[in-house]
């Protein structure tokens, strides 16, 4: 695959993965300083390891919570709480994820991934609470 179709391939994945209107926002905000940068994210990251064909874009997003919850980059767990949700994972299964984190990586870590994902859970369910895990 050549840099043309690994961005074209890159561009679907993280519109499929992120939403339109999440890339449409960081496409509308590309200056001359971070086009490389953006360039790379689409060929590199959504092109080639979000395109990969041996996991599911499920089990992506769960390693992905997990990397984000642990090294507490809170405004990326956001945006891939919504990319998880998008890919099929249920509240339940995310908190989950947070659970192993909580072990592996400590109860700061996955406590304030929790508050996180419950305030995004509640947005994409128009506002309502996260719902009662039935586990």
């Amino acid at each position: 695959m050549d840099d043309t179709e690994r961005t074209a391939q890159g561009m679907t994945t993280r519109r499929q993965v992120l939403g339109d209107a999440h890339v449409d926002r960081a496409v509308a905000s590309i200056t001359g300083f971070t086009a490389d940068f953006q360039d790379f994210l689409t060929r590199y990251a959504w092109g080639e390891i979000w395109s990969r064909p041996g996991l599911s874009r499920e089990q992506r997003s769960m390693i992905t919570l997990t990397a984000l919850a642990v090294l507490r980059q809170e405004e990326e767990l956001a945006m891939h709480v919504r990319a998880a949700l998008r890919n099929g994972l249920t509240p339940d299964q995310i908190a989950e994820v947070l659970l192993q984190v909580g072990i592996y990586a400590g109860i700061p870590a996955a406590n304030r991934a929790f508050a996180i994902s419950a305030q995004i859970i509640a947005e994409a369910n128009g506002g309502a609470s996260t719902p009662d895990r039935k586990a």
